[in-house]
Order: structure tokens, then sequence, then C-alpha cells
């Protein structure tokens, strides 16, 4: 300001300055004196603006610095800035002259040891946990044997070798890698990606989906892991449907994951040791469950045999049960020929003596003398209903309309008319349904006759006791007849034997 005002003059001789020219002036000696600083505090107010700038306070117990990470230095961050955290800045200072205010743009900022990188891990995990984000009762079950493992890990690692080579000597499975950066500013996102990208993969597609996921990292320092602490990989692993084995760091180290993942493994060897059993191991245990259920099948169906055989020791034989039902039976049988007898003679005797009462004569004049019995019984009742006939007849003549006795008739000439065609329709109907049953009827007769078979040549040879089928029968029978389509012809008796002792049928006649 030395350059502008000078101490020896007046102020009513000093020279005009615009606001502008007086802040210029203020940023270039700030950004001369303060090229390049390095600052130690803790992180106040911190804004995030769609712009991908970062806005933020740094301050001390006493004053308060206003502090700018453009959006190219944000994104290279390895640890993004949160309230709170105790960091050491890097940057110029330089103002603002819309505001009248000096600030630092931050070129590198980190934390300020590694008390603050766990002060700001514990406020995360404790946000986190609020969230119900480690609770036991989200966790999933590992799959026994899955069929498909996918890996998330730096592909030219010694994790993936140690990874592959302890599923191929435990139980060989088929392995999907999703190479990630596995420290660095690119380290969340590209895991959180890896993860969302293996549940977004469609169950029997063209790229099988992993039924487990173990994400796997070696050793390293606290800022070397801090990736597998940041927030997005956090959310990425609790919205994971797949089950998760984490696998980073060694058994003493720990990280956000550790406490979201389904599964904790101490190395990425152990995680192998999770993920599948040991082949040889479960081929003896199946093939000792087969040992044993093969004798407890055998041993159970011994004893049951043996059951049985005792019980039927116990039992009695066959004969025995039957001997006496069978006793019964042949004196009953022995005894029905006698009882049948004995009842025909007591039927017998029982019908002689009541047809030796019924006489024709007295049965004659039993019905004379029921006959003039009726007949005087109508005569008596014959005058008896005329009377009351007629005396109801008045009495209901007297009440009758003719008129709508008339009327009367005509609806019930009419009606009657209606059910005599109905009647007469029904009958003709049922007529020609019976006949048309009767002619299918007779013509299967005359399909399953054998007079249709005679109309095609055959012939039918009677005998004394019937139809002859045989040679032997015809040449026994005395006298032959032999049916024809058109009528029957008898025959010559018995054939006699010739001097040779030759029958005509021998000779080649009908028979």
């Amino acid at each position: 300001m030395s350059d502008l005002i000078d101490d020896g003059q007046e102020a009513g001789n000093a020279p005009e300055f615009s606001v502008t020219e007086i802040s210029n002036a203020i940023k270039r000696v700030i950004e001369g004196e303060f090229s390049h600083v390095r600052i130690r505090a803790e992180v106040g107010r911190v804004s995030r603006p769609r712009s991908g700038h970062i806005y933020l306070d740094l301050k001390d117990d006493k004053s308060v610095i206003n502090g700018v990470i453009w959006k190219g230095v944000a994104t290279r961050l390895q640890v993004q800035p949160e309230e709170g955290m105790e960091v050491v800045a890097v940057g110029r200072m330089t103002t603002f002259g819309g505001q009248s205010r000096y600030q630092i743009i931050i070129e590198e900022i980190r934390p300020a040891g590694v008390g603050a990188l766990m002060a700001m891990l514990e406020k995360r995990k404790q946000m986190l946990a609020a969230e119900g984000l480690f609770t036991p009762e989200r966790k999933q079950e590992l799959p026994y044997l899955p069929d498909v493992i996918g890996v998330v890990t730096s592909p030219s690692g010694a994790v993936i070798r140690d990874i592959l080579h302890r599923l191929r000597d435990r139980f060989p499975r088929k392995v999907l890698v999703w190479p990630v950066a596995v420290q660095g500013e690119k380290c969340a996102s590209e895991v959180a990606r890896a993860i969302a990208g293996f549940n977004a993969l469609s169950p029997g597609g063209a790229l099988p989906r992993p039924d487990l996921i173990i994400v796997a990292r070696g050793g390293g320092s606290v800022e070397d892991l801090w990736g597998f602490n940041e927030e997005i990989v956090a959310r990425a692993v609790a919205a994971s449907q797949i089950p998760l084995i984490s696998a980073v760091g060694h058994e003493t180290d720990t990280t956000l994951i550790d406490f979201v993942s389904d599964r904790r493994a101490p190395t990425p060897t152990a995680a192998a040791e999770l993920a599948v059993p040991v082949r040889l191991e479960l081929l003896a245990w199946v093939g000792e469950q087969g040992s044993r259920m093969s004798y407890a099948l055998s041993n159970g169906v011994s004893r049951r045999g043996q059951r049985l055989r005792d019980l039927a020791r116990a039992m009695p034989r066959i004969e025995s049960l039957v001997e006496a039902p069978r006793q019964r039976l042949d004196r009953a049988s022995d005894r029905l020929p006698a009882a049948l007898q004995r009842g025909v003679q007591l039927r017998r005797v029982a019908l002689s003596d009541a047809s030796g009462s019924l006489r024709p004569s007295l049965l004659s004049r039993a019905l004379r003398g029921d006959i003039q019995r009726l007949s005087g019984l109508g005569a008596r009742l014959r005058l008896r209903g005329l009377d009351e006939r007629a005396r109801h007849l008045e009495s209901v003549g007297a009440r009758l309309n003719v008129e709508a006795i008339v009327r009367d008739l005509g609806r019930k000439r009419v009606e009657l008319d209606r059910i005599a065609r109905r009647m007469a329709d029904s009958g003709s109907r049922q007529i020609k349904a019976l006949s048309e049953r009767l002619e299918a009827t007779d013509r299967l007769r005359e399909t399953l006759s054998y007079k249709a078979t005679l109309a095609r040549g055959y012939a039918v040879v009677h005998g004394e006791d019937g139809v002859l089928t045989t040679k032997a029968a015809a040449q026994k029978a005395g006298a032959l007849e032999i049916e024809f389509s058109d009528g029957r012809m008898s025959l010559a008796g018995k054939p006699k034997r010739t001097v040779a002792g030759r029958t005509p049928t021998d000779q080649g006649s009908l028979f």
C-alpha cells in the first residue's frame, strides 16, 4: 500500500482509487507474501455444490480461514475432508474481492496423522451403526458350495493367486475376477461399482451371476487401506443381495467393510477357505454317511425279519386253524341230503292235508252263496246310492251356471285336443324310435346269424343230438341232415364197412 498512498501527503491531496483497484492491490500483496503455505487446522463447515468444488473452513480455537478445493483436485483426494477432522492443508493464499475476504486455494489436504484418521473412522462407524448396517439380522448366510465366486481385487497382485491356489486345493470352482484399484483415490469408487456390477448380472445369463463375492486386498498402512473405509464402499456392501466376504489386510487390520460384510476373513487365503469346503473331506463324509445308512438299513431289515420270525413261531399253524371249521363243514354236508329229503316230505304231507279239503262241490256251493249275498248287498247299495246321488245332483244343479259350464267345456275341449295331439306326436315318435331300434336289432341279428354264412356257400351238418362239428361225430351219427341257405337235405343212415374193412368215408365219400 506504500506505493499507492504516500505517508507525507495530506489527506486532501490523496489520490482516489476504485474498489476494484484497492481489491486487486490487496490480492497482489497477499499472494506475493503467501504464495505457498502449509496450514494445520481443524475442518469446520464443509459444502459440496453441484459444480464439484469443495468449500470448507479451516479453524483453530481463535481464527477461521476459508478454503476452496477445485473439482480437479477434489476428485484426486485419497481422503475426503469431513467436519471435525484435523488436517494439514497445502495451498496458496488469495483474496475474493466479491466478498472482501481472504481464502486459501487448497492443492493438497490430508489428515494430520493416524489419530485424525482414526477419529474420522470412528465417527463414520458410529453413523453407519446407528443406521443398522452392522446388525447381525441383516447379514446373509454364505452358500455351502457356490458354483461361481466373484472376486473384487487387483488382477496383478499376489492376492488373486493365493485365492485361486487355495480354491484349487480345496474345491475347484468357477471364479470371476473384477479388477479394481485397491488403494489410492480410485479405490473406493471402483470397489463400489464392482460390487454393484456383480449384483446387476442376471442369473443364467451369458456371464453367470456369482453366488458369493470376495473383496480382498493384502496388508498395508492405514492410508493404503483407507479406500475400504469410505462410506460409498460400506453402503455398496450393505446393498449387495449376494453374500459377501471381506478379506482386506492382515488379521490385525480392521476396516469399515469388515463390519458391514456378511463374513470377515482375516486374510484372502482364509476367505477362500470360508468360501468352499474341502472336497476330499466332503467325499469322505458322504462315504461315511452312505456306509452308516447301508448299515442302518440292513440292521433294520434284520431286526424286523427276526421279529417276524418270532411272531410266526407264536402264531398257530394254518392246519390247526382250519381243522375245526373243516370238521363242521363235513358234518353239515353229511346231514344236508337227509335234511333236504325230510323237508320235502314235510311239505308234501302239508300239501296233501290242504288239498284234501279243497273239493270242487264245496267250492261251488261256497261260490254260489257268496254270489247271492253280493247280489242282495248290491241291490241295497244301488238304491241307497241312487237316492243320495239324486239329492246331491239336485243341490248342485241349483248352483250350476250353464254358460260357465259351456265355457269351461270349450276350454277343456281345446286343452283335450292339444293334449291329444301331443300324445299322438309323442306316440308316433316313440313308435318310430322303437321301429328303428327293432330294424337295427334285426339287421344285427341277420349279421350275427349263421344264415348269412350259409348264403356264402357254407352248410351246417345236423345229427340226432344237434349240430355236428367233427368228422368223428358224423361217422358215429345214425342219420345226417345238411342245412343249406334254401333248405335242408337228409342223407342215408350210418354207412357200412366194406369187405376190405374200409368205410365209404375212407374211399373219398362225403363222410
